[in-house]
């Protein structure tokens, strides 16, 4: 063995160690509006007077919306242009979306007009420019309005200040560009001759065809003169919040293209702490479970794996803070997930490790060599199951939107973090303990000696399951039918973000039954909704989902919802625009499409088309089961449910090309046997892996599933359901499958594409 490669696994080992400590110790997280409450806001750019939205005057009115956003005081606003015709608002703290979003999407058309006199009535705009709108100062009151004298795009500032001149209440400044200085100079030098009391001594400010302001020109502004100096204050009674919001709109001036709210998500920021509490003892209990699993089965070296798989999520998280990546709900449930995935790669080597010990003809007396040897043998299936998991985390990151991206980020960090845990962290740690003495002198202690119950139970009794190849292949054509039965007669329960319409979870102070609020929801004029009560963490949640639903109709519903259970308050509030929806829907059907292809594509380059073939045939099952599950347990199909049919599919094929991989290399030790027999000693030989990589996910979901709560208890589900049915589908669909291809082929050959030899004990390519 290198004392060399050694010492630079220890030295990166280190490296890596140290680094992420630094990072996590010194970077706080970035946290996503899901965990630390806010509200979310998607507005499409909408085709007005023939000019389309582009990339271009999307970014321009983005930049308006930063001046506005910005004006309302919000902390760390974010935007960003999604596409080339859409703007992502995300607002940390704003618990009433309604002003924010009447604030930030207006069109702002802002004008300033002489006044002429008074009117009966509002009147449309004349052929001279000239209309009536109502007065903002009296009500049932209009005021006849001149043609536009300057527009908003001479303003170069606007801001709220202390009426200096009154002592009380507040005002909004505003500076002129210089031509703009000008216009306004004569704009209130004509009204200043008006006489005293006379409408036209008053100008009017005119935003989207409201009257916000008509401020009249004090007794000491000359008639001719006007007001100079390219500045001026205009009064009217505000108060801070208004003078704040004016000046937002004035300031941010008009945006090039009229914006429409297609999609608004709201978070109470109880319900984000609840979140990451549940994620934090989640991802402890799951790993404690684990540890205590790896390390009852490896012993010592599951004792080190232990280790490593603690310093891999030091790892995950340093990374995730370093990118600069949000992390979200779904992203939490991610990186607890890839908690359980990450024991996958040392359960490899191990079970690898554990074979090249008892094959030796005598005691190793250095237990550094079989296990090396364990590693070396065991990368390409590391490398394989890697793979299929990371291109299903690519996919989310590239199909899905909001939140799910962040669960496609952490699990992607999670895979990579893994393999370093895993192939340098736990092997440093096992090449030292393994050169001690006293281990040395003690193999049964290092879980290598032992063989296990469940190999030693297959070695006594090999399962002879290809024989029975159609029978199994028949009963899993019978869970498909059962499936699919389950999506043509309950349906699928899509969510709002597919469907669209409106998504509002309330917090009731009194527990209301599901009935109750049912008949309550129905009498504010909702029949059809569905509602739907949960209890969590003490609180009574009563959630609505109905149809597109104005903000004063959604206050209708929380009224009559108190009227049975006190006090009511919004933990969540989504809508979303039909046209997102269908958008969503389709999208979900291209990423479950291309994760298919990309898996077909890359299990055809690693292997041969017979065994690719059968891998996806049993992955398209898999999702399909639990596809049928979910119609039949009424559960919501939504974003986060596709993020773990992805994951699903990831899974599959990683626990299949596992077992491809043995039978790959059976095939290549002895070409004669028949494709029965290869296919049963691929299956008892990885048998023990899969079930102690299985057992070790399980622990991480149940943990999830338990303490997890609403979207991450059914993401926890939709994934447990697809760890179980991947395991039967690789033993009980996919090998029998690409037995009967095979042997229809023919084949004789290896089953395997020429590929480069490793040389055993080293890991070295040759």
């Amino acid at each position: 063995m290198s004392r060399r490669a050694t010492a630079w696994r220890a030295l990166i080992a280190f490296a890596v160690v140290a680094v992420s400590l630094f990072l996590a110790l010194t970077t706080p997280a970035r946290l996503g509006l899901d965990l630390s409450g806010g509200t979310r806001i998607v507005l499409q750019a909408q085709e007005a007077q023939g000019r389309t939205p582009d990339a271009e005057s999307t970014d321009r009115a983005l930049e308006v919306l930063r001046q506005r956003v910005d004006a309302l005081g919000v902390a760390e606003p974010q935007l960003v242009r999604s596409g080339s015709d859409r703007i992502v608002v995300e607002l940390p703290g704003v618990q009433d979306p309604r002003e924010a979003a009447e604030v930030i999407g207006r069109t702002a058309q802002l004008t300033f007009h002489p006044v002429r006199g008074e009117a009966q009535k509002a009147a449309p705009q004349a052929e001279d420019g000239s209309r009536a709108l109502a007065d903002p100062d009296r009500p049932d009151a209009f005021l006849e309005l001149g043609p536009t004298a300057l527009t908003g795009e001479g303003v170069s500032d606007a801001r709220p200040d202390f009426d200096a001149a009154s002592g009380e209440g507040w005002a909004v400044t505003l500076s002129f560009e210089k031509k703009a200085a000008g216009a306004w100079t004569r704009l209130t030098g004509e009204a200043a001759c008006a006489a005293p009391g006379d409408p036209g001594r008053r100008v009017a400010i005119v935003l989207d065809d409201r009257v916000v302001s008509a401020p009249g020109m004090r007794e000491t502004v000359p008639c001719g003169t006007g007001i100079t100096g390219g500045s001026t204050q205009i009064t009217g009674g505000f108060d801070a919040e208004g003078a704040r919001e004016l000046a937002a709109l004035v300031k941010g001036g008009a945006l090039p293209l009229p914006v429409e709210v297609v999609e608004q998500s709201t978070v109470g920021p109880s319900l984000g702490a609840d979140a990451i509490r549940a994620g934090a003892w989640a991802a402890l209990i799951g790993l404690a479970c684990t540890a205590v699993f790896i390390t009852a089965v490896y012993r010592l070296l599951g004792l080190l794996a232990t280790v490593a798989l603690s310093l891999y999520g030091l790892i995950s998280y340093a990374a995730i803070v370093a990118l600069g990546a949000t992390l979200t709900m779904p992203g939490i449930a991610g990186f607890v997930l890839a908690v359980g995935m990450a024991v996958d790669a040392n359960v490899l080597v191990f079970e690898r490790a554990r074979e090249e010990y008892g094959q030796a003809s005598r005691r190793p007396k250095d237990l550094r060599r079989p296990l090396a040897r364990g590693f070396a043998k065991a990368w390409s299936a590391v490398l394989d199951s890697n793979v299929t998991t990371l291109i299903a985390a690519g996919l989310l990151f590239a199909l899905a939107s909001g939140p799910v991206k962040g669960f496609g980020v952490t699990l992607a960090v999670g895979v990579l973090a893994s393999m370093v845990s895993a192939l340098v962290i736990t092997r440093v740690l096992a090449d030292w303990a393994l050169g001690r003495g006293l281990v040395r002198r003690r193999p049964q202690a290092t879980g290598m000696a032992g063989k296990g119950r469940l190999r030693t139970r297959l070695e006594q009794r090999p399962p002879r399951l290809m024989r029975s190849g159609s029978r199994w292949l028949l009963l899993s054509g019978g869970l498909l039918l059962v499936a699919l039965a389950g999506v043509g007669v309950r349906g699928l329960e899509l969510g709002v973000e597919f469907t669209g319409g409106r998504q509002t979870q309330y917090a009731t102070e009194r527990p209301v039954d599901a009935e109750t609020a049912r008949a309550a929801v129905s009498a504010a004029g909702f029949p059809e909704a569905v509602v739907q009560r949960a209890d969590q963490d003490g609180a009574s949640l009563v959630t609505v989902r109905t149809g597109p639903l104005e903000d004063a109709e959604e206050r209708r519903v929380r009224a009559a919802l108190a009227e049975h259970g006190g006090e009511v308050t919004v933990e969540r509030d989504d809508l979303v625009g039909p046209s997102l929806g269908q958008e969503l829907r389709d999208k979900a059907v291209l990423a479950l499409a291309v994760a298919v292809g990309a898996q077909l594509v890359y299990l055809t380059v690693r292997f041969r088309g017979t065994l690719a073939l059968a891998a996806v045939v049993a992955m398209v099952q898999d999702v399909l089961l639990v596809v049928g599950l979910f119609a039949w347990l009424g559960k919501p199909v939504d974003s986060v449910f596709l993020a773990a049919l992805l994951t699903v599919v990831g899974y599959s094929v990683n626990d299949t090309v596992v077992v491809f991989d043995r039978l790959r290399e059976l095939r290549r030790l002895r070409p004669g046997a028949p494709w029965e027999t290869l296919g049963d000693l691929a299956v008892g030989q990885t048998l023990p892996r899969t079930v102690n990589t299985g057992l070790g996910a399980v622990f991480v979901l149940l943990a999830l599933a338990l303490s997890g709560g609403g979207t991450l208890t059914d993401f926890a589900v939709a994934l447990l359901a697809g760890i179980t049915v991947g395991i039967g589908s690789t033993i009980f669909t996919a090998m029998p499958l690409a037995v009967r291809l095979e042997r229809r082929r023919g084949a004789s050959a290896s089953p395997e594409r020429p590929r480069k030899r490793v040389r055993e004990g080293t890991g070295a390519v040759v």
